[in-house]
């Protein structure tokens, strides 16, 4: 069972017993740290029927804390209906903050939703290899067109400033680039 106790010390002052027909709760006046656990029960109660299950234990708590502050400042005349206007509002608030931030429209993240890579020494090995391979096919590319190729692949520069550095017209890029490419998809496609 869920219990939540206010008083001073972690002690729960008793009260006098119930009777049928009145609640525990509405009988005692809520004296400084001390509140009754039936109203709990039947604040608990409140909740489960109008909260998902996983948000009772800290909506009961919410209570709990509220009245702990509310009692340091005055008495309660009608503990009751203090605690389940104070309910009320924790439920409120819990409502507002649940539109607010969309709740109803979250998905739950699962694993399966992120799937991590993993970095196996069988991967890492075929991985190596492919990039052996690429290396190879782009040494066997004429010398003007790998030239063309790194810079524009691994330098980043543009066409036209390719064309300045080689020395050639864009067009003559655009082609070295184009064949590097088609050899290099030969190339791996074959391996």
């Amino acid at each position: 069972m869920f219990l939540f106790e206010l008083c001073g010390g972690g002690n729960m002052i008793r009260g006098s017993v119930a009777t049928a027909d009145q609640p525990a709760c509405s009988r005692q006046r809520l004296e400084s740290g001390q509140i009754l656990q039936q109203c709990l029960r039947a604040v608990r109660g409140f909740f489960m029927k109008r909260v998902q299950a996983s948000d009772v234990d800290d909506m009961v708590q919410n209570v709990a804390l509220r009245i702990q502050t509310h009692l340091a400042a005055e008495r309660i005349d009608n503990p009751e209906r203090y605690v389940f206007q104070v309910a009320r509002s924790v439920l409120v608030d819990h409502h507002r903050k649940n539109v607010s931030r969309m709740s109803g429209q979250h998905e739950t993240l699962e694993d399966w939703h992120h799937p991590v890579e993993e970095l196996s020494p069988e991967r890492i090995l075929a991985g190596t290899d492919e990039l052996q391979h690429v290396l190879n096919a782009l040494q066997l590319l004429p010398v003007r067109t790998r030239q063309a190729f790194v810079l524009h692949r691994f330098e980043h520069l543009s066409y036209s400033d390719i064309a300045l550095q080689m020395e050639i017209s864009v067009s003559a890029v655009e082609k070295h680039i184009m064949r590097a490419i088609r050899k290099l998809s030969a190339a791996i496609d074959e391996g």
